[in-house]
């Protein structure tokens, strides 16, 4: 998968979805403000191919500031997988409740561009030819992020125990 965009410390969710959207809530219509203050990180996410998953690489601390599920859910929208350096703890646990894919890989270097190829304990950069090793997040929260989310998973759950 390539990289399409590079991020560095410090995103906030208000970064993210700036707080002048936050009257516009409903996740179908949140994506359209992802990013909006960075241009052409918006442009790209707006007209590019969201069929498929796409990968913005990040510092550390992406998500600090508020509480907000909007800056989650409006990368949900995108078709994202983000890799940051680490996350911020509210948004974290919010990107496993909304189903935003995730991953934690400390050592992280990757450029716009670069294909990165992702195993169960590291992501190799195939343009580099180096790799990286991810903290993996616990069984149970990645069975959520992979059924689309919480109520996603909870509906699944239910369903199953119907049967």
């Amino acid at each position: 998968m390539k990289v399409i965009y590079k991020l560095g410390d410090d995103i906030s969710t208000d970064h993210i979805y700036p707080g002048r959207y936050m009257a516009t809530v409903l996740p179908t219509e949140t994506p359209q403000y992802a990013f909006s203050d960075l241009q052409d990180l918006n442009t790209i996410l707006n007209e590019g191919d969201k069929s498929q998953t796409r990968i913005i690489v990040a510092g550390s601390n992406f998500g600090t500031g508020s509480s907000r599920e909007q800056a989650v859910s409006t990368l949900v929208g995108h078709n994202l997988l983000i890799v940051a350096r680490n996350f911020a703890r509210i948004f974290f646990q919010n990107s496993i409740n909304l189903g935003l894919k995730t991953i934690i890989c400390p050592t992280i270097e990757a450029n716009v561009g670069d294909n990165l190829d992702f195993f169960d304990n590291k992501i190799v950069n195939s343009t580099s030819g180096k790799e990286f090793p991810i903290i993996p997040i616990p069984e149970a929260r990645k069975a959520i992020v992979e059924a689309g989310g919480l109520i996603s998973y909870t509906r699944k759950l239910v369903l199953e125990r119907q049967k």
